[in-house]
């Protein structure tokens, strides 16, 4: 537990002017509602029930900063902070670790990984931090045996594709400019229509698949973030769609009465506007 000392402290004045931590305050909270008079709903939540809500908070927060509101970036902050204090708490409660647990263990390991900041590492360039990056956290975890392990399997397909990328990549197994990887692409594409031919879903899955991640590999290269380019391109397509829907409310028209060319026209004004 804390005793008040070393870099993880985080403090605040009451009005006594005593300090205390702030985090301390979500931790009172938080044991307050999983208390015997705490509530019903807080007090049966588990790791495994709690995990789809902090997914749900997580991409909150990723849009508040997208939008680049700040109120609401405040408001998905706290939202994700109680969660993680939420889930800490319920391991404390568990006898395994407690939030300063956590706390010392990720302050020592930013130092560690840090020795440039924290050290005598003198690195020349961007990458040379990078590399000796990698090479502790091969240093801490020994007993992986492939270059792709550590690479969450939860994330969203697309960032989870370029991580296995960017991984291999690190060791030479890469093409070299995003136009090399064309002529894979057209050979994937041409698989793409066999398998449409031979009405194979499975084989059409697979080779769709294969397309998306080569895509993604012109990304990489292109050094673009494909989540990043795919959800601006999504929000476009909403702030045109969006736009037909209330132009035909003007004319006092049913979206699902209306043409495919009256439709089209529409987004083509759409898309002089943006």
């Amino acid at each position: 537990m804390d005793d008040g000392k070393g870099p993880s402290k985080i403090l605040f004045k009451t009005d006594k002017g005593e300090e205390m931590s702030e985090i301390k305050k979500l931790e009172d909270v938080i044991s307050a509602l999983r208390g015997e008079n705490g509530c019903p709903w807080d007090k049966k939540q588990t790791p495994q029930t709690l995990k789809n809500y902090l997914l749900e908070e997580v991409y909150e927060l990723i849009e508040a900063i997208e939008e680049d509101d700040e109120e609401a970036l405040k408001e998905e902050l706290g939202d994700v902070l109680f969660m993680l204090v939420f889930l800490a708490h319920i391991y404390r409660q568990r006898g395994k670790f407690s939030l300063q647990d956590v706390i010392d263990q990720e302050v020592a390991k930013m130092v560690g990984r840090h020795p440039h900041v924290f050290g005598e590492f003198r690195p020349k360039s961007i990458e040379e931090i990078h590399a000796r990056w990698e090479e502790i956290k091969g240093k801490e975890k020994p007993k992986r045996r492939s270059l792709l392990d550590g690479i969450p399997k939860t994330l969203p397909a697309l960032m989870l594709a370029y991580k296995v990328g960017k991984k291999a990549a690190k060791v030479g197994f890469d093409w070299k400019r995003p136009e090399d990887v064309f002529e894979k692409l057209e050979e994937e594409t041409e698989e793409f229509k066999q398998s449409l031919k031979q009405q194979n879903a499975e084989k059409i899955k697979e080779e769709l698949g294969d397309i998306l991640f080569c895509w993604v590999n012109v990304a990489r290269l292109l050094k673009i973030q494909p989540e990043d380019a795919l959800r601006q391109t999504v929000k476009k397509f909403k702030k045109r769609f969006q736009f037909i829907e209330n132009e035909l409310k003007k004319r006092q028209r049913d979206i699902k009465e209306a043409s495919l060319e009256e439709m089209d026209a529409l987004w083509e004004v759409a898309k002089g506007k943006s």
